[in-house]
């Protein structure tokens, strides 16, 4: 391959296929790209891969652009976009789930603390189970109506709230059992 083919790729390359014979040389790229503006590994890579997934549709269709590193480079950042999207609509309803969450209580002072400790141990995880837990636990909603509320089927939601009480339950700090109040809750 010449310099100037290193940029885009031809129509039909060694494999026949554009996308393939680019994706060796763009692959570093792409994750690079979105690696330096994700915040964990796991979502460079899902974008990744949700970035070659819409390019090889793309150049399903008639008159599709010509495969090159840049290209794939503004498919990312699109999917990138997306994915902020995505993250702010999330934010948005744990804020909303979150107002709803503060209720008067009998006992001002410890249920305070525990609420403190709680809403902050929901602060530290991931953003689904956040939102899985809030609905199940705050709203109190069913199973089925978390699952149409995250637009999950109910197994992936039960195995989310399954993960996310197990994240929480990581995550929460351990004070009951230095103060010798609670119990083996598991």
């Amino acid at each position: 391959m010449t310099g100037s083919e290193g940029a885009s790729a031809s129509r039909s390359g060694a494999s026949g296929h554009p996308l393939l014979d680019t994706y060796e040389a763009a692959l570093p790229h792409v994750y690079g790209y979105l690696r330096a503006r994700c915040d964990t590994t796991a979502v460079a890579e899902d974008l990744t891969a949700e970035t070659f997934l819409a390019a090889a549709e793309s150049l399903r269709r008639p008159n599709s652009p010509d495969v090159s590193v840049g290209w794939l480079i503004g498919i990312a950042r699109h999917k990138l976009a997306d994915h902020w999207r995505r993250q702010a609509r999330e934010d948005s309803r744990l804020r909303i789930v979150a107002s709803r969450a503060e209720r008067p209580t009998d006992d001002p002072w410890d249920a305070r603390l525990d609420a403190m400790v709680a809403h902050d141990t929901l602060r530290r995880l991931a953003p689904q189970h956040r939102t899985a837990l809030m609905l199940r636990y705050v709203d109190d909603l069913p199973v089925r109506e978390v699952a149409d509320a995250l637009d999950r089927s109910l197994h992936a939601t039960e195995a989310l709230l399954v993960r996310a009480r197990a994240a929480f339950r990581s995550t929460y700090p351990h004070h009951q059992e230095a103060t010798g109040k609670g119990g083996d809750h598991g």
